[in-house]
């Protein structure tokens, strides 16, 4: 059998969930056995050719140059996923949203007017159709390991939509939120990381972004009731998954 073509490719982000990929260790054996790596810059020089079965697109789209190139491989591929909180959520860089591109870069750059960059960053779902989002800062090696066993097979990925409190209850962990008054955001944060910080005695800050049917402000209005001021519930907000936590509220970006 025609081994499937998979595609990686890369947009603004930190290259953290392309690294999930070759972090699969003995599974990545498989998935070279069942997949032919035909583009992928981390882990080959082969050159951009082709039609691809699949596309993993990490990072977020942040520059005009990116808008077009999301465009082309869309039409490359048979099947789309974005992967990571960079490409399903615009990253921790789509602060810059609700901001004045011109004064980051004047505050950060040396040189500026070098620096060619849209005023948003934003998830590929709003410039292209994406058949599946895999969330998470970075994603985890089991959630990529099924995403990847679900395309050979032809099922639907059997990832979790509950929130990351149900894993807490699992594993035994006391809720931070009720037993220590700690604004933890696990209540509208979709599960996936096994209540990785909650399990350390910190409160979860939403690297997995919102669940479905997240009530945000709901938990806002628990955390100002215990003292916080409005900015520090934004802040809370404000990380990885802005640009997701924000649209859950109806917010438009600037």
């Amino acid at each position: 059998m025609r081994k499937a073509r998979l595609g990686v490719f890369k947009f603004t982000s930190c290259d953290g969930c392309q690294l999930s990929l070759l972090n699969l260790e003995e599974e990545l054996l498989a998935v070279v056995d069942l997949f032919d790596v035909a583009y992928f810059r981390e882990a080959t020089d082969k050159p951009l050719r082709g039609t691809f079965d699949l596309a993993l697109v990490e990072g977020s789209v942040s520059t005009e140059r990116q808008k077009e190139e999301i465009l082309n491989i869309r039409d490359r591929a048979r099947y789309l996923i974005a992967m990571g909180a960079c490409a399903t959520s615009g990253g921790l860089q789509a602060l810059r949203n609700w901001a004045s591109l011109s004064a980051y870069k004047a505050r950060v750059y040396p040189s500026p007017e070098n620096v060619h960059a849209l005023s948003t960053s934003t998830p590929v779902s709003d410039h292209v159709y994406v058949d599946y989002e895999l969330w998470g800062c970075p994603v985890t090696r089991n959630a990529l390991s099924e995403v990847l066993v679900s395309f050979i097979l032809e099922k639907k990925p059997a990832l979790r939509g509950y929130s990351v409190c149900m894993e807490c209850k699992r594993h035994g962990i006391p809720c931070l939120l009720v037993s220590q008054g700690a604004p933890c955001l696990g209540p509208v944060t979709r599960a996936g990381c096994e209540a990785l910080c909650p399990a350390l005695g910190k409160p979860c800050y939403g690297c997995f972004g919102p669940k479905d049917d997240a009530n945000v402000e709901s938990l806002l209005s628990r955390f100002r009731l215990m003292g916080l001021r409005s900015e520090e519930c934004r802040a809370l907000l404000d990380k990885m998954n802005t640009y997701a936590y924000r649209k859950v509220q109806g917010e438009n970006r600037s």
